[in-house]
């Protein structure tokens, strides 16, 4: 079984000369004329690849564009379950932008960090419920399952609560504080950048 592929090639306008015939196969949003596919709208170009010889090029109107998590981008997750070898996640944004469907993700115990990848323990990086800032490293398996790291300062839990209740402070690299009860709780801390920060 092939597992499609999108890519967001450009944007384009009514009328725009997309490939030649031979390229692609054409699908919704375009048309042919003289050998070649034009765009019959004004969105975003879409390849898909379905296990056929030729990608088929589509052209979709920005409100049904349905951004992919993409290898080296950016996204913000939500720990579902751990167990010693990883933490399963749910992709809830890429970059900023909100995604319309689920995609799971996983976050190995060797990518949590950089350095001491034999002394990571998941359960002191990451708790189910944890908001987690993560980095893609692989289009996974079939079942939509994204690898990713948080092998980077930047990278790591962004929001948690504690045993109390209480969203956590961050004290330290791999340590925050419940400001209700002053009990500590181990985690992968992200240094935050102003750029991820939600408004």
């Amino acid at each position: 079984m092939f597992k499609a592929i999108m890519l967001y090639c450009s944007r384009s306008k009514e009328g725009d000369k997309l490939c030649s015939v031979e390229d692609c196969n054409p699908g919704t949003g375009v048309y042919l004329r003289h050998g070649y596919i034009y765009s019959s709208l004004a969105g975003y170009v879409l390849r898909k690849n379905e296990g056929e010889e030729l990608p088929v090029i589509s052209v979709v109107r920005e409100t049904e564009a349905q951004l992919l998590p993409d290898v080296g981008a950016i996204v913000t997750c939500k720990v579902t379950s751990i167990n010693p070898r990883f933490a399963k996640v749910h992709i809830l944004y890429v970059g900023s932008t909100p995604l319309k469907d689920r995609f799971r993700g996983t976050i190995r115990k060797e990518d949590v960090r950089a350095t001491e990848k034999d002394k990571v323990e998941t359960y002191k990086s990451f708790r189910p419920g944890d908001i987690v800032l993560a980095k893609v490293i692989s289009l996974g398996d079939v079942q939509s399952n994204y690898l990713l790291t948080t092998a980077e300062n930047e990278l790591g839990v962004v929001v948690a609560h504690s045993e109390a209740g209480a969203q956590m402070v961050p004290i330290s690299w791999c340590e925050m504080q419940c400001p209700r009860t002053q009990s500590k709780e181990f985690r992968k801390v992200a240094r935050v950048q102003p750029e991820y920060l939600q408004a």
